[in-house]
């Protein structure tokens, strides 16, 4: 299990599906959902699984990330890992307010034009994800999906 501190200090990566989709967020020092804590180990074996899939799709950059975070310089550096994220085919979310442990809410960054899907995983990943269907309940602290 992750701690707290761990928490607090790390940029750990996370996923979870929100119907069919997945999606990725980048924690940025953010407390995490219960049942992401729940998952333990299969933080990293889901991670190190949607970063060797094959690139499937082109990507579409929030066109509102300045207005959404407008103390942060938008730039390649700042992007790279969102749009390696999201040409696997998922939605890459990051915490928009960073190092604030306590406030939930985060924004999409990068949106895959061709979405990968729970059916196209292998089964003992969608197993897994499964799982992070509990996610959903955090909407109310992410920017809609149908952002762009």
């Amino acid at each position: 299990m992750i701690s707290v501190e761990e928490q607090f200090y790390l940029d750990i990566d996370w996923f979870f599906i929100d119907g069919n989709v997945i999606s990725f967020v980048a924690s940025a020092g953010g407390r995490l959902p219960g049942a992401i804590l729940k998952s333990g180990d299969n933080i990293q074996l889901l991670s190190s699984f949607f970063r060797a899939l094959p690139i499937i799709t082109d990507v579409t950059i929030n066109p509102n990330l300045s207005e959404i975070m407008p103390s942060r310089e938008i730039n390649e550096n700042y992007l790279s890992d969102f749009i390696f994220i999201a040409k696997r085919g998922l939605y890459a979310f990051d915490k928009t307010r960073l190092n604030d442990f306590n406030d939930d809410r985060y924004h999409l960054v990068a949106s895959p034009q061709k979405a990968l899907t729970i059916q196209d995983l292998p089964l003992e990943i969608s197993d897994i994800i499964a799982k992070t269907s509990g996610c959903d309940q955090m909407r109310s602290g992410f920017n809609s999906l149908s952002i762009f």
